[in-house]
């Protein structure tokens, strides 16, 4: 059986993923981890209730706000050459801060497998577990970024 992570890092690979990605999570305010949760859930024939979907949010919801969306200001921040800054130095420091935050994207997946309920169903379409998740995470559910992740994610 493949990890959640194994399966985000392979999906996240795919084409048109990342990209699509980026846009649900920097437009649409969504949690990228999350929704691969979501989309390697129904893939797999796990089905979580309603109560495990708001304690999946709510973990993402800690790792984000903690850990996550820190490191990813910083590390944009650090894209741009800074005045004052060595070139070099700041790429190298960037390079460390991209590094921590996908150690921290990996231990949100791990926390959110732990939560996943087992397999009793065979696999749904991932816009299912998509679609679940996103309404928990946020008041507007963006079904056309969703849909679009959807197609382009490995079955």
């Amino acid at each position: 059986m493949t990890t959640l992570w194994d399966w985000a890092v392979r999906a996240y690979g795919t084409e048109g993923v990342p990209e699509t990605c980026l846009t649900l999570q920097d437009i649409h305010e969504q949690n990228v981890p999350l929704l691969l949760w979501a989309a390697w859930g129904a893939a797999s024939g796990r089905t979580p209730d309603d109560e495990t979907i708001e304690a999946a949010c709510d973990t993402a919801r800690a790792w984000d706000e903690a850990a996550i969306a820190p490191l990813r200001a910083v590390r944009r921040r650090l894209k741009s050459p800074l005045p004052d800054l060595d070139d070099a130095a700041r790429e190298a420091v960037r390079t460390r801060v991209k590094a921590i935050e996908l150690e921290a994207e990996r231990h949100l997946l791990t926390a959110l497998e732990s939560l996943s309920p087992p397999v009793f169903a065979d696999p749904r379409p991932p816009i299912e577990g998509l679609v679940a998740v996103a309404r928990q995470w946020s008041r507007i559910t963006p079904r056309q970024s969703l849909e679009r992740l959807a197609e382009r994610l490995p079955a």
